[in-house]
């Protein structure tokens, strides 16, 4: 099995939404938004899908009001879609889609993947189909499309041989989950996507604002800390700094 960092687009944010207590209130940082593509001998599966590639040109059509807080930044290649094209792959040759929650820089290209059966944690689902779910930032023009898409629970193995494993790690989002991914050279990674949106939140026990519950991020960073002890190597959601040093694009992890 072979991994794939794939860029999804690039947001600026206010960085004290991240860094709290940031002395700077008008201070802002960038982001990368990133998909991983999983090369499995049973099929190719690719965790989250980026942004949708419109929001570059017109977030606020997409978005709303959450355009003016989450502000896309860059070209509108760089999206979900074409950065697949690098590994020789299309839209139709995906088969699962895993996404770590709903929010629309996870799930934006979703609608691209009309063969993939779709898996989310079934709490988070709940959450996209409640009546206030648009105040939390879920969007069913993001997420809900005919394809199937199921509810998983904490443990869900994803291929059924341990190779990509769901982890619960709800805070960010009451149902957010990262996946554990064990490969046979790099060893072992855990994907924690907004669980752990900057590196230094990890570090410090910090509690960005955008966390729907901040007891649950505190006990999902210790769920956290125990995989890397174990000798995982974690990737964080949105943390500039660790992605310019990662793999990405055609330069696989195996």
């Amino acid at each position: 099995m072979k991994m794939y960092i794939i860029g999804g687009g690039r947001l600026a944010m206010k960085k004290h939404i991240y860094v709290p207590n940031y002395a700077d209130k008008s201070a802002m940082i960038e982001l990368p938004v990133m998909a991983v593509l999983f090369r499995h001998p049973r099929g190719n599966v690719l965790f989250d899908t980026g942004c949708h590639p419109s929001v570059s040109s017109n977030a606020e059509a997409r978005w709303g009001k959450l355009a003016s807080v989450m502000q896309p930044v860059g070209e509108h290649s760089n999206n979900v879609i074409d950065n697949l094209k690098a590994i020789g792959l299309t839209p139709k040759e995906i088969n699962i889609v895993v996404n770590s929650h709903l929010h629309p820089d996870h799930c934006g290209c979703n609608a691209f993947f009309e063969n993939a059966r779709f898996v989310v944690h079934e709490k988070e689902l709940a959450a996209a189909q409640a009546e206030d779910a648009a105040r939390q930032g879920y969007f069913p023009k993001e997420w809900a499309h005919s394809m199937p898409m199921s509810g998983c629970t904490n443990g869900y193995d994803v291929m059924g041989d341990g190779t990509l494993v769901t982890i619960d790690l709800p805070g960010h989002t009451c149902g957010m989950m990262g996946l554990q991914v064990a490969l046979k050279n790099t060893g072992s990674v855990l994907l924690a996507s907004d669980a752990v949106s900057l590196r230094r939140n990890l570090n410090n026990d910090e509690i960005p604002k955008n966390a729907w519950d901040g007891e649950a991020l505190l006990a999902s960073y210790a769920v956290i800390r125990e995989i890397e002890a174990a000798g995982a190597m974690i990737i964080c959601g949105h943390d500039d700094a660790q992605y310019q040093s990662l793999k990405t694009g055609a330069q696989a992890y195996d």
